[in-house]
């Protein structure tokens, strides 16, 4: 029989079922994210709604105080002088047409799109393409903007999207396991908290129902809810 790492044995430990306070859970986490690159610290938030219901829909941005460690790559749709800015303030791709067709081509390594409401005739034509990759420019997320160099800073700073998914879980990498401690617990605050207010219309019952946090290869701890002010 195969030994043991030390990981698997420190793993072996862990009660799936204890209740960790964020701040043990952080610290736990950090402690077993061993891989060779910087893994990244996730939470998952399991929600008491069914986003096929438009009024049970969680989704948003927010800004994580200590960033997020992640190169983001962004592209824009712009023209002329908004074309100018936004290769200027460090978007990874701009264009237009000829942006559309790369991506329909199928090049789509991006994390954020990005596009001025005068670009939306093209951009509309990519529904199918960005929709289900959850990238298709929205105003209400800041990413449909005349402001396109705000918007680039905004992503490349530590914005992050969550949106709930199907099951009605929301996953979102709350920064590196090389960050501090104090650093991951405020990012988790800020993003749960948003989510939290949030709370669509339709929600029924307990809104929050369990969170976890995990890094890339750890297992996921549950948090005791009762840390979670909203929950």
């Amino acid at each position: 029989m195969a030994k043991l790492t030390k990981k698997q044995k420190e793993m072996a430990k862990l009660d799936s079922e204890k209740l960790y306070s964020v701040d043990d859970a952080i610290k736990t986490v950090k402690e077993l994210a061993t891989a060779k690159f910087d893994e990244t610290i996730e939470i998952a938030m399991n929600l008491g709604v069914d986003p096929r219901h438009a009024d049970q829909m969680v989704r948003g941005v927010v800004s994580l105080p200590s960033g997020t460690g992640k190169d983001v790559k962004v592209a824009v749709f712009a023209r002329g002088d908004n074309a100018d800015k936004a290769v200027a303030a460090g978007a990874d791709k701009v264009g237009a047409e000829d942006l559309m067709e790369d991506m329909q081509a199928g090049n789509l390594d991006y994390d954020r799109v990005i596009a001025t409401p005068d670009m939306m005739g093209v951009v509309g034509r990519l529904g199918k393409t960005l929709g289900p990759k959850g990238l298709m420019p929205n105003p209400k997320l800041g990413t449909v903007t005349p402001n396109v160099e705000q918007a680039i800073k905004d992503a490349k700073g530590g914005q992050v999207e969550y949106r709930v998914e199907k099951a009605g879980i929301i996953h979102s990498g709350i920064g590196k396991a090389s960050f501090s401690e104090g650093d991951l617990r405020k990012n988790f605050d800020t993003l749960v908290n948003a989510v939290v207010k949030a709370k669509p219309s339709g929600a029924k019952g307990k809104y929050v129902r369990k969170v976890s946090v995990s890094s890339s290869m750890g297992p996921g701890l549950k948090i005791d809810l009762a840390e979670i002010e909203g929950a």
